[in-house]
């Protein structure tokens, strides 16, 4: 396979898509990985295995009517395979196998027969000290976008999963490119106040627009630069509650058609008056784990 992605919004030809099939028993609170599931927990209102099963089916039967090649990871039995970014993600004709929390290794030998279908120079896995999750990436044309948190409490932080070593180490694989990396607001205890990844907080969408949450991002000039470089007039501010709800974490199937939650009322509204086609998907149930349409997907070829 000859992959290609230079950004978010190319038409799409080819990608990965999660599965929810076998996700496992509901966690213990203790094992959770972000404050957002670990809230489903306690509350009793974790979601189950066949609601996700059925939203995922309904934006693999979008992904087809657009003519995308959908491939799903190797069920493994009484695992949550969901978000098919987490693991490995695609820069240019290269997949970057992301060094991912330990307790995750398996869901990167499910996709195994994708990837090994890839030259074996264009496989790229980094060193061990680089953390990286494909959620923090954003190819952005001549701009790499990588959300990061540098503090040096980084490791009390389950929430922090794209270290400043990784930043570097994706600089250094591509020269030609300007990597510009995001500073992200971290807790593992309110999930109304952690952008988990990146797309937790910001997507870029069309040709010049975006999506983004000013919360999201600690340091406001940061914030403020990607409001200046795409215009005040194109980006969409969402709230805490629709940051909480996953608006920033919707998928581009092509720079005019964009795969939506059917409760996202406000931002439809905005993506349809901007000349957007919206196709809208029930995916509530798998966002009570911190993770909506961006996350579950993993592009592989955009023209």
């Amino acid at each position: 396979m000859k992959l290609h992605i230079q950004n978010e919004t190319s038409r799409l030809r080819a990608v990965i898509l999660g599965t929810a099939k076998s996700n496992g028993p509901t966690p213990k609170p203790e094992d959770c990985y972000d404050p957002k599931s670990k809230q489903h927990v306690l509350a009793g209102t974790y979601p189950k295995e066949e609601d996700m099963i059925a939203e995922m089916e309904a934006v693999s039967a979008v992904l087809k009517k657009y003519d995308v090649t959908v491939y799903r990871p190797e069920v493994l039995e009484d695992y949550n395979q969901i978000f098919a970014r987490d693991i490995s993600f695609v820069i240019e004709d290269k997949i970057i196998i992301a060094n991912i929390l330990p307790d995750r290794k398996r869901e990167v030998e499910a996709t195994e027969y994708v990837w090994s279908t890839i030259e074996k120079k264009n496989r790229i896995i980094l060193p061990d000290e680089c953390h990286v999750e494909g959620g923090d990436v954003m190819l952005w044309n001549d701009y790499i976008f990588i959300g990061t948190y540098s503090g040096q409490d980084y490791p009390d932080y389950i929430t922090a999963r794209t270290n400043v070593q990784a930043v570097k180490a994706i600089q250094n694989l591509f020269p030609h490119k300007k990597v510009k990396a995001f500073e992200l607001r971290k807790s593992n205890t309110d999930p109304k106040e952690n952008a988990l990844h990146l797309d937790c907080c910001f997507q870029p969408i069309g040709k010049d627009k975006a999506i983004i949450h000013k919360n999201g991002f600690l340091v406001e000039e940061e914030y403020q630069w990607l409001v200046d470089y795409f215009g005040k007039d194109n980006v969409f501010e969402i709230s805490k509650d629709e940051m909480y709800d996953m608006n920033s974490n919707i998928f581009s199937i092509s720079e005019d058609v964009i795969i939506s939650e059917q409760n996202f009322t406000r931002l439809n509204k905005w993506l349809r008056k901007k000349g957007f086609t919206v196709e809208v998907v029930p995916y509530s149930e798998i966002a009570k784990q911190e993770g909506l349409l961006r996350c579950s997907t993993l592009p592989l070829i955009r023209d």
